[in-house]
């Protein structure tokens, strides 16, 4: 008999094929395996053959970047494909303080590169460095004190490793020795001897294009336990290293992102004058400017295999949006998520442009000034004729409204579920499944979250709104469009969207936008409205804009508002609306949100499950559908209103106009009239843009 071919690798299934196997013999036809001590021998064969089995099948598997599991062999297979993972990065603090220089004659003063500040206080029984890459010089003043203003620290210790070339040994390689090393503070320079005094700066490289034979660059490129090697030139691609170059690398090495939110900082550093005096016993107190921020994990299995492959199939150039979502976190380190589309896809077309929306690790918008370094390094990647445009951010809010029913044998009380509940909506809040372009809010998935929250609860009624918040050109004349980018849940009646009040000129009361759909459902008008009493509203104007319910956009003709009355944020105009699907996405440039501020958890007793009710007799009922209130937060009656905000402060920026799939909320201001008439077109002025 022929030995089995199989690819079970269940321990009793090979143990089952040898005895099949011996029983094929004539010489052990009849015999009892499983009670003679041949059945030992048998189990020592099956258990040898499974383990040689499961280790052959791992190998394999670590073969491939998608089945890879352990780091060194992911990385190594990226680096076959030309990418390097990200480091950790070192959070950055912003810090100023004064040296007094006496009366000993100093004309300037430098803070020298290395340790800088230690924190004041230990965290989890650790305490961290603050350090700089460079020496930083500035001018005493004529009363002898010194002001290092605004530097930028990072969180690490400052380390110099030093080589040299030797020809003595061979297939030599510079490894840096320290794990958790942020790669974009590496320094490295080369002198042609460890005595020589004339070192040479080299610059990192991450591509062959314009490297010539004599250009001073590196290479660098993860190997094992999480180091770094460098890698110079061999006089074709890059300048050669030879016999006796001396090797200097200067990095520091961080923490990451346990480095985020320090600021109660010591000073530590070295400080010298131009006879080389140390001064550093006269320094003031340390004013923090900013904490910590920016600081994160080296790059994880999960997002090499993500990006490595996206990397390789772009080939080093820009011509397909997946093409630019894998190349702008290479060049913007800062990047957390990025949004890119064709101008192709709005309606109207705009041809020949590309929109990029980024949300970096820290903050909301990205200057001007990294805006145009981006679109410089991006020239190097995308082809003649394509315009990339980098727009700001623009988030969409999703709020809950979620009755929890629970089985109250089994709570030790309804402030416990509600507190669990409520912890388990803001860790899905801060999740991956969030936080990024192109996610989905997943209803089905949400739901299962709470049911799962306390195992006394039984079911939960959950209704959610989308939110778009609206920041008007006060007292100004201008035209808006706010985009959802999913499609709205439309009632025949009308005042399918929700907004907070505002005043506008002309009308003395505080106002609501409202709508009323035409007969297909599919468009209609907006209108404004004043409250007489909370649910009887009073319409004071029609037909200000237009409301595209297919594709969740609004439009307002040029309308001067003189000030928002959000008791929450009197520079914002909250607008809301209930989408067709419960489960919501952000679509192209739209970030999506979970708003923790503005969810609501009530518990319920389930009063049969609890066994108080069991016929459903007095069984609490909660709708499904939203309870019709007409305006968002408190309804303000009349001219009732808050204290009015006349200022805002504004991004201006350029941004694309759709009627079926662009996500922006945009403002146009035409020129001053006293009746403004509706323009076709609400982004062919100058524009200010303010996006929460």
């Amino acid at each position: 008999m022929p030995l089995v071919n199989f690819s079970n690798l269940d321990f009793n299934q090979i143990k089952e094929n040898i005895q099949d196997y011996l029983r094929s013999n004539s010489d052990f036809t009849d015999y009892d395996f499983d009670g003679s001590n041949l059945s030992t021998i048998i189990d020592t064969l099956a258990y040898n053959t499974y383990i040689a089995s499961y280790n052959t099948n791992m190998v394999a598997n670590e073969c491939f970047i998608d089945s890879a599991t352990l780091r060194e062999n992911v990385v190594s297979l990226a680096r076959n494909i030309g990418y390097t993972p990200r480091s950790r990065r070192s959070a950055k603090a912003i810090v100023s303080f004064e040296v007094d220089t006496g009366t000993i004659g100093s004309v300037y003063v430098t803070l020298k590169a290395g340790i800088v500040c230690i924190t004041a206080n230990s965290f989890n029984n650790n305490s961290f460095t603050f350090s700089i890459p460079n020496d930083i010089t500035v001018p005493v003043r004529s009363d002898g004190t010194a002001e290092f203003n605004n530097i930028e620290i990072y969180e690490g210790t400052y380390v110099t490793q030093t080589f040299t070339v030797s020809s003595r040994i061979p297939d030599q390689r510079f490894i840096l020795d320290n794990p958790g090393i942020d790669t974009s503070l590496i320094q490295v320079s080369v002198r042609d001897s460890e005595s020589s005094t004339v070192k040479r700066t080299y610059k990192r490289y991450g591509s062959l294009f314009d490297v010539k034979p004599n250009s001073a660059v590196y290479f660098l490129q993860e190997v094992e336990n999480q180091q770094y090697q460098l890698l110079f030139g061999d006089g074709i691609f890059g300048k050669a290293l030879e016999e006796p170059n001396f090797i200097e690398a200067k990095y520091i090495v961080t923490n990451g992102k346990e480095g985020n939110s320090l600021s109660n900082l010591n000073f530590a550093g070295t400080i010298t004058d131009q006879e080389g005096r140390i001064l550093s016993s006269n320094v003031s107190v340390i004013t923090t400017d900013a904490p910590g921020f920016g600081g994160d994990d080296i790059e994880s299995v999960e997002s090499i295999k993500k990006y490595a492959s996206q990397i390789y199939s772009s080939q080093n150039r820009a011509v397909t949006a997946s093409d630019y979502e894998a190349i702008i976190p290479m060049i913007y380190a800062e990047a957390e998520s990025v949004s890119v589309y064709g101008g192709e896809t709005l309606t109207p077309p705009v041809y020949g442009k590309v929109f990029i929306t980024i949300k970096p690790y820290n903050g909301v918008f990205i200057s001007n000034a990294v805006k145009n370094n981006i679109k410089q390094q991006l020239s190097r990647y995308s082809v003649a004729g394509i315009v990339p445009e980098i727009i700001d951010l623009k988030y969409i809010y999703v709020e809950i409204n979620s009755k929890v029913y629970f089985n109250s044998n089994l709570a030790p009380s309804a402030v416990k579920v509600k507190t669990a509940v409520e912890q388990n909506i803001e860790a899905y809040s801060n999740s991956t499944e969030l936080n990024k372009f192109g996610s989905r809010f997943k209803y089905s998935k949400f739901q299962k979250i709470i049911d799962d929250s306390h195992e006394s609860i039984t079911s939960n009624i959950t209704r959610i709104d989308m939110r778009r918040d609206l920041q008007p050109q006060l007292q100004k004349f201008a035209q808006y469009e706010i985009c959802f980018g999913n499609r709205f849940y439309v009632k025949s009646s009308g005042f399918n969207i929700r907004t907070t009040g505002f005043r506008v000129s002309g009308i003395s009361d505080v106002v609501y936008l409202g709508d009323t759909p035409d007969a297909d459902m599919m468009k209609g008008s907006v209108f404004l409205f004043s409250l007489k009493t909370p649910t009887e509203p009073f319409i004071v104007k029609r037909n200000i804009g237009t409301i595209d319910y297919v594709h969740g956009e609004i439009k307002l003709n040029p309308i001067k508002i003189i000030s928002a009355q959000n008791g929450n944020n009197n520079s914002i105009i909250e607008v809301s609306a209930i989408p067709i699907s419960n489960d919501v996405i952000g679509l192209q440039d739209l970030y999506l949100i979970l708003d923790n501020t503005k969810t609501k958890v009530n518990t319920v007793v389930d009063l049969i499950s609890s066994g108080d009710d069991i016929s459903g007799s007095n069984y609490t009922v909660t709708s499904s559908y939203e309870t019709g209130d007409l305006v968002r937060g408190k309804p303000l009656i009349g001219s009732q209103a808050t204290s009015t905000t006349t200022t805002t402060q504004t991004t201006t920026v350029v941004t694309p106009t759709s009627t079926s799939s662009s996500s922006s909320v945009s403002v146009s201001i035409p020129s001053p009239s006293p009746s403004p008439s509706p323009s076709s077109s609400p982004s062919s002025g100058s524009g200010g843009y303010s996006s929460y």
